[in-house]
């Protein structure tokens, strides 16, 4: 299973959550912050529908998938 770290950084002239090089827009308080990054980290974990999905790669040629919908990665969350 995939997983995801939100973790909590200064930045910005503030606080915000950060996931691999990705931040949040910043948040006036480290406890905004972390408030924000545990809701975005539940809704990570929600599950959709189950899709059939196309496309087309570079060569021209089509794939058809299943994409699980359950299929979600484990958040957390790090103060550090």
């Amino acid at each position: 299973m995939a997983r995801i770290t939100y973790s909590i950084v200064p930045h910005d002239g503030g606080w915000a959550y950060k996931a691999a090089d990705a931040y949040s827009e910043p948040f006036p308080s480290r406890e905004m912050a972390m408030a924000a990054a545990k809701a975005a980290a539940a809704e990570q974990q929600v599950g959709g529908d189950d899709e059939e999905i196309s496309f087309q790669d570079e060569k021209g040629n089509w794939h058809f998938e299943h994409a699980d919908g359950g299929d979600r990665p484990e958040a957390t969350v790090e103060d550090g």
